[in-house]
């Protein structure tokens, strides 16, 4: 989408541009220059995780030969360092800045002095191996790294015009095409962890230089090719140590290299690697009309939202590889549900509505935005959570070695921070994805307040868009520019009714693929109202999904809705809720934030026997009984913010 301006007004998410620029940029930096007074945790219990310091702008400096030393850290520790670049750059964007843009371009200066004279860029191989480039490319992380920083020499470029950064990264880019593709004398696969192609193609989208395209082509196509050959990769290398611990028995599905991608039907291995790579495969349909890679980035998307994906939008089940599991397995103590993930959906999901215009994209982009991705970081933007689980019991986190990375308080930072600059750099570039034009058609993806100008066929479309979502569903736009042109408005998949006027007249409309196309010669100061009913629902879940049977989730608009112990009590799983509940909407303004909680009566179940010294007991002779008690619902993304205590998001089911 070529947007040309795209001013964001609405308070909810005004917070979190002016919490990322005044609160998570300084704060980040500071960390990533090892000034800031924390404690780093790792993400899991793992001895080999570096939790000491970050070290990644040091890192820079040595790999520059401003200092002497060793690197230190994750070998994809660059990646931190170039994410926080690319949400420093959105942030300019939006809120010109001259000392955050000469700290901004003193980095650039600095990772050109790192990047070495053929165009190579990663400090761990320039410091610690420069013999073992490129050996190891299932631990190595050197292209998903290249890729990240590709990724922010584009945005620095569009945000701020310096092509500094834009020229590093077209070195860098060349010296790939010199080394990977099918020549006799070039390296004929890919890196382990996909995001390069993300990078190579957004570089190609605004240099046109189809080296770069050609590039991810060979990089998507060649995957699966050979599933051995990570393996033969590491019996070529004479040196025999390990990258990152814990990857040397990991399957080639781990890697989606188990089968080519075209023939991949199901999400397998690695979540963020999984979503990167059908970012990337979407991207290329788009780019190329290649419709053979379109089709096989559906059956994943309609495998990962249909059948392995959590209410929330988060993905991946299990920790053991941050992976996918197999269909319906979907464990709400110790999931996974990395942060990053639920970003890579929503990249998918983004770049998937520029080829197929459906309004399941935006639900699910909606969804894992208002829950798992803004509830990854802390309301006071400096605590950040990599797991994002369904249910906790802090006693039970701290004790079980299997549940270890399930946190019950989001951590300052992280051994392995990927998550943290990840989320600053999605949340400042949101407006990117709240729409989508096509065929002469403006569709809302996501309803937030904003003022925009876009351009539809070469000519300008200006107009408003008023609305407190997602507290309430009262949508208005005001169009102010005289043109004929389509506005395609979504009806999310939670909205089971709603009213349409158009200058105050109902609209008679039509539903396809999840959006109202209202198409006509729009006149200055017209007005569309949109008012989508958001009364609370109760969810239940497949049947197959067995973590969820006989369980009910809450959902308010696009919010999910849980139980905190600060609220309720303790021992929140003795407690039931009828299907036939009815809520009562408290707005309050609180320490969580000025939000809407939800209030209603379940039952509690208590028994009256005397359970000391039995762990079991026959169940004839315990007579159990149910106490009405009133409970307080939080929003999801809230918790955690207030303290250690149990949370819980689907409820038992009571039958009365």
């Amino acid at each position: 989408m070529n947007n040309i301006n795209i001013k964001i007004t609405t308070p909810f998410w005004l917070n979190y541009f002016k919490l990322i620029k005044n609160e998570m940029l300084p704060y980040q930096w500071a960390v990533l220059n090892d000034t800031a007074d924390i404690v780093i945790e790792k993400e899991r219990d793992a001895a080999y995780i570096p939790s000491q310091k970050s070290h990644a702008i040091e890192n820079f400096k040595i790999a520059a030969g401003l200092k002497t030393g060793h690197h230190y850290g994750m070998v994809f520790q660059d990646s931190d360092v170039y994410k926080w670049l690319e949400a420093a750059a959105y942030c300019l964007k939006r809120f010109p800045d001259k000392e955050v843009q000469k700290i901004t371009d003193d980095l650039i200066n600095l990772i050109g002095k790192a990047q070495e004279s053929n165009g190579y860029l990663n400090t761990y191989f320039t410091i610690e191996a420069p013999t073992r480039k490129f050996k190891r490319l299932y631990q190595s992380h050197e292209l998903y790294c290249a890729g990240h920083f590709i990724e922010a020499a584009v945005a620095y470029y569009e945000a701020v015009n310096n092509k500094h950064a834009l020229n590093i990264a077209c070195k860098l880019a060349d010296h790939l095409c010199h080394t990977f593709g099918n020549a006799p004398n070039q390296i004929h696969d890919y890196d382990g962890h996909e995001e390069i192609e993300i990078g190579l193609l957004r570089l190609y989208k605004i240099t046109k230089n189809k080296n770069y395209l050609n590039l991810a082509h060979f990089f998507l196509y060649e995957r699966g090719k050979d599933p051995e050959f990570f393996h033969k990769q590491v019996s070529a290398d004479p040196d025999k140590s390990v990258l990152i611990e814990g990857m040397d028995n990991f399957k080639a599905s781990y890697y989606q290299n188990h089968k080519p991608i075209l023939e991949q039907t199901t999400a397998e291995g690695h979540a963020v690697r999984v979503t990167y790579m059908c970012t990337a495969m979407a991207m290329l349909a788009n780019e190329a009309d290649d419709t053979a890679i379109l089709e096989a980035a559906k059956k994943l998307w309609q495998n990962i939202t249909q059948k392995r994906m959590y209410i929330t939008g988060g993905i991946g089940s299990t920790v053991i590889g941050e992976a996918f599991t197999t269909d319906y397995d979907l464990p709400n103590d110790s999931m996974y549900c990395e942060t990053c993930a639920s970003i890579g959906l929503i990249f998918f999901a983004g770049n998937m509505l520029k080829n197929d215009i459906n309004s399941h994209y935006s639900n699910i982009m909606e969804k894992a935005l208002y829950n798992t991705v803004i509830g990854g970081m802390a309301l006071d933007g400096k605590h950040f959570f990599y797991v994002n689980p369904l249910e906790v019991n802090p006693a039970i986190c701290h004790t079980n070695p299997s549940k270890s990375h399930v946190k019950t308080t989001r951590p300052a930072w992280f051994g392995c921070a990927c998550c943290p600059p990840n989320i600053a750099r999605l949340i400042a570039s949101l407006d990117s994805y709240i729409y989508t034009i096509k065929n002469n058609i403006i569709y809302c993806n996501l309803y937030l307040a904003n003022c925009c100008t876009l351009s539809v066929n070469g000519k300008n479309i200006a107009f408003t868009e008023e609305t407190n979502y997602p507290w309430d569903g009262n949508i208005n736009f005001t169009i102010n520019t005289a043109r004929q042109f389509g506005l395609g408005l979504r009806i999310p998949d939670w909205c089971e009714s709603f009213t349409l006027k158009l200058n105050d007249k109902n609209l008679l409309y039509n539903i396809k693929n999840g959006f109202i196309i209202i198409d006509r010669n729009w006149s200055v100061n017209d007005q569309i109202e949109l008012i989508l009913s958001m009364p609370v629902q109760i969810y239940t879940s497949h049947p197959s999904i067995i973590a969820d049977s006989g369980k009910l989730a809450i959902q308010r608009g696009p919010l999910m809705y849980c139980l905190e112990g600060v609220d309720n009590g303790s021992n929140l799983h003795l407690l039931y809720l009828s299907k036939n509940a009815i809520f009562t909407e408290q707005q309050k303004n609180s320490a969580l934030g000025n939000i809407i909680t939800l209030e209603t009566t379940a039952q509690k179940l208590c028994s009256d026997f005397n359970w000391h010294n039995h762990l079991y007991y026959n169940a004839r002779h315990i007579k159990n009984k149910f106490i009405p008690q009133k409970i307080q619902l939080i929003p999801y993304y809230t918790w955690g913010n207030r303290g250690e205590n149990e949370m819980r998001l689907w409820l038992n089911e009571y039958n009365s």
